[in-house]
């Protein structure tokens, strides 16, 4: 073995044997594999690069699908992207406006053939970075989600909730971009402190004009489009004015007092002005008060025709005009300065616009109780166990979903519209031969396309095949585990557990593990535009994958939230898989110094020493398969740090070098060190996977096999030795304590010295002479 372990000189060579071998491939797994372990990657958007988040949970989830291959199972890990239709678009169209073009320019179909070439061109770099970073995915199955099985899975089951009435079209309040003139889903929007205003307005009682009930808003131009005043039936200050109508400032139209659960008596003057066309909770104070909705805000985010002498206006525009206006009549009171949380669109930053559109929607109360179940009764179990209550607690409240967008990428609505009448529709896989309506046009298909999610909620069975009966899909489905971070436990996670037991009847996933959130060193999100990103390309670069990995792997605790992810740990693992590599370099050594070094590997823990570390092994590998089976990675690689640093290294090494050069001691001594460090490598390898690869090939010339498949040892229970243990406890804290000795009294380490130890320590000659050898003392009782 060379002096130091470059990772650039063997890691691409490593994975290219991988491939080579066919071994991510279950069906080409060797031996009688009756167990089956199957993963569905959670799939990465195609215009995504590798982050921090993904390099996180694709470690965890390769140390699972390795350590699992390892224990026999026929395991699988499906590969694929999801077209990300909002985000794709937007990088598409960026591109084009480099060349003076739109979409709209371009037209639909057209578009689309651009954003295929650019697919093809890019889309697949990420899929090259979780290669780089070890991933063992089965490739020959790779999945995305525009895909013509996975588009035939998606409409099959568009159709099938349209025909269960699941599925609904109408007026909605949504989130809207202006920009991205679509719908968006919550988890599309990022938050924003504003430095804003308050402002308090005078509306005049309709009764007598000389009274007013005032009213605080942030947003003055919306209340062209006010239906009501609410006001909390808790609040005494405007009991008697429940009922009541007070006249709207500027259209002079008259709008009732109503009272309401959702007002907040602490805003403002506790009356809260009722938008329905523009704030979710608005919409649904005047869906529950039969309240009508007036869209005084256009879907181009300027004033619509509703709004009168301000149509064709910015909003910012219009406030200004609004707030003179009410200044001219007397009916501005004040303004205060108010900061608050402002909604941008994630991928283009405009402020969204709540608006009323006519949107597809799902239904959710029949869907989610199902959810609710199997989360409640354990069938499915969410790891930490505090994530149940979020995931149940968004079942609880769950509104229905609005599954449609305005965009050109993506899924497009099964649905058929007549030409004559764009208010019929057929919803059907297969475009209609003739229109059942007018009888003479020829049916147009929706323009809107699918939420992301949607699709996405079908992932871990429509990447098996499903509609068809494939063997895949009875083989692998429902798959064992499913690893992902907590923002999308309801957006994502819950659609696949009600679309799971909806479509295939069972659950999606057995356990679904919630890893931590990774953080800078200062506690903030990591954000490329915000500067506070780190790229885990980067640090391959500078340190290999396998320290990258440990590095990630040793900052996280099951039950931990968040880390504040230290650069310094994946320096400390580039050393300690130095340290494996020199561990590796002196036990390889030693063979040349046995009679036989080719016969199989026995051992009897002959020595003191010898029954010790095989003790402390045995019960390492019981501990490591206990903890990885209870997803607790982190808590495993700290384990097997401290037993191959300090166990292994600082205290075994130390004390087999005496009983090497002890002809008696010697050739069991090497099968120890050999046996010990073949089958640690096997422990290691989930976290470590090339580092360790590279050295089971170096020390085991002569065998073909590659670690990969090896088999999981065994643990050897006939080998734990507690009374060892203690013995060489009480050794080491001897031993220490006569080091930390000599080092106060600047005494060379190797330097003999007389020692008197404590009369309550008690010494066999065994422990005594090997505290002898180690400390370089001579001992007195």
């Amino acid at each position: 073995m060379e002096s130091a372990y470059e990772p650039k000189k063997y890691e691409s060579d490593i994975y290219g044997r991988w491939e080579a071998s066919g071994f991510f491939n279950p069906d080409k797994l060797p031996g009688a594999r009756t167990k089956k372990y199957s993963v569905a990657i959670p799939p990465p958007n195609i215009t995504g690069s590798l982050h921090m988040g993904h390099a996180l949970n694709n470690t965890i989830q390769d140390i699972a699908v390795r350590f699992y291959r390892m224990l026999g199972y026929k395991t699988l890990w499906v590969p694929g992207t999801d077209h990300a239709g909002i985000a794709t678009q937007n990088v598409v169209e960026k591109e084009l406006a480099k060349q003076g073009l739109s979409r709209h320019q371009l037209g639909r179909e057209k578009f689309v053939e651009r954003v295929w070439e650019w697919k093809e061109k890019y889309g697949d770099l990420i899929i090259d970075q979780l290669k780089k970073l070890g991933c063992s995915c089965d490739w020959s199955r790779l999945r995305f989600t525009l895909d013509d099985g996975y588009v035939k899975a998606v409409q099959t089951a568009f159709v099938h909730y349209f025909k269960k009435g699941y599925i609904y079209r109408g007026p909605r309040i949504v989130n809207w971009c202006p920009r991205c003139s679509t719908a968006i889903s919550d988890i599309e929007i990022k938050y924003q402190e504003e430095k804003a205003k308050l402002w308090y307005i005078k509306y005049p009682l309709e009764k007598d004009s000389q009274k007013f009930l005032i009213v605080a808003t942030t947003r003055p131009e919306t209340m062209l489009g006010d239906s009501a005043i609410a006001v909390s039936p808790k609040d005494e200050r405007y009991k008697n004015l429940i009922g009541q109508k007070v006249i709207l400032p500027i259209v002079n139209r008259p709008i009732p007092i109503v009272s309401h659960r959702l007002v907040d008596l602490a805003f403002g003057t506790g009356a809260l002005k009722i938008t329905p066309a523009h704030d979710a909770v608005d919409w649904q104070i005047g869906q529950e008060n039969n309240l009508p909705i007036i869209n005084v805000i256009g879907p181009d985010g300027k004033m619509s025709k509703e709004a009168g002498e301000y149509a064709g206006l910015r909003t910012k525009e219009a406030r200004e005009k609004i707030l003179a206006k009410l200044k001219e009549q007397n009916l501005l009171v004040k303004e205060e300065d108010y900061p608050h949380q402002i909604s941008l669109c994630d991928r283009c930053g405009t402020a969204v616009e709540p608006q009323v559109s006519t949107q597809w929607f799902v239904k959710m109360d029949k869907l989610a109780t199902p959810a609710y179940k199997a989360v409640s009764v354990n069938k499915i179990k969410i790891i930490p166990e505090r994530y149940q209550k979020v995931y149940l607690t968004w079942l609880t409240n769950i509104k229905d979903w609005c599954v449609s967008r305005q965009l050109w990428w993506g899924h497009r609505v099964p649905a058929w519209f007549c030409k004559n009448d764009n208010s019929k529709f057929i919803v059907s896989i297969d475009k209609p031969k003739a229109c059942p309506f007018c009888k003479n046009c020829e049916l147009k298909q929706s323009d809107d396309v699918l939420d992301t999610w949607f699709s996405s909620a079908l992932w871990p069975f429509a990447i098996l095949g499903w509609p068809e009966k494939t063997a895949d899909l009875k083989g692998y489905y429902p798959t064992s585990f499913l690893s992902t971070a907590r923002d999308i436990l309801y957006l994502w996670v819950a659609r696949m557990v009600f679309s799971g037991l909806e479509f295939i009847n069972k659950i999606p996933f057995k356990d679904v593990y919630i890893h931590s959130t990774i953080l800078n060193l200062e506690g903030r999100r990591m954000s490329k535009s915000l500067g506070t990103g780190i790229d885990p390309l980067v640090l391959i670069e500078k340190y290999g994958t396998d320290a990258t990995r440990l590095g990630l792997i040793m900052q996280i605790n099951r039950d931990q939230q968040a880390i504040k992810f230290d650069e310094r740990t994946v320096l400390a693992s580039r050393n300690f898989i130095n340290k494996l590599w020199n561990v590796s370099r002196f036990i390889s050594g030693q063979k040349e110094k046995m009679a036989h070094p080719e016969a199989e590997i026995k051992i009897k823990p002959i020595t003191l020493a010898d029954q010790w570390i095989l003790s402390r092994f045995s019960f390492l590998e019981e501990s490591i398969q206990n903890r990885i089976t209870k997803y607790e990675f982190g808590e495993a690689a700290r384990e097997l740090y401290d037993f191959t640093w300090h166990e292994l290294a600082d205290w075994y090494l130390e004390m087999s070098k005496s009983q090497i050069d002890n002809e008696k001691t010697r050739e069991n001594t090497i099968n120890c060190l050999r046996f010990i460090l073949n089958n640690l490598l096997k422990l290691w390898h989930p976290f470590i996977p090339f580092v360790t690869e590279e050295i089971y090939k170096q020390i085991n010339p002569e065998q073909n096999d590659l670690l990969i498949v090896t088999l999981w040892p065994k643990t050897s229970k006939n080998l734990f030795n507690i009374s060892a243990e203690k013995k060489i406890e009480t050794l080491k804290q001897i031993i220490t304590e006569i080091r930390n000795y000599k080092a106060s009294q600047k005494i060379p380490l190797n330097q003999a010295i007389d020692y008197k130890i404590d009369d309550k320590i008690k010494l066999d000659s065994t422990l005594k002479g090997l505290a002898e050898k180690l400390a370089k003392v001579k001992i007195y009782e």
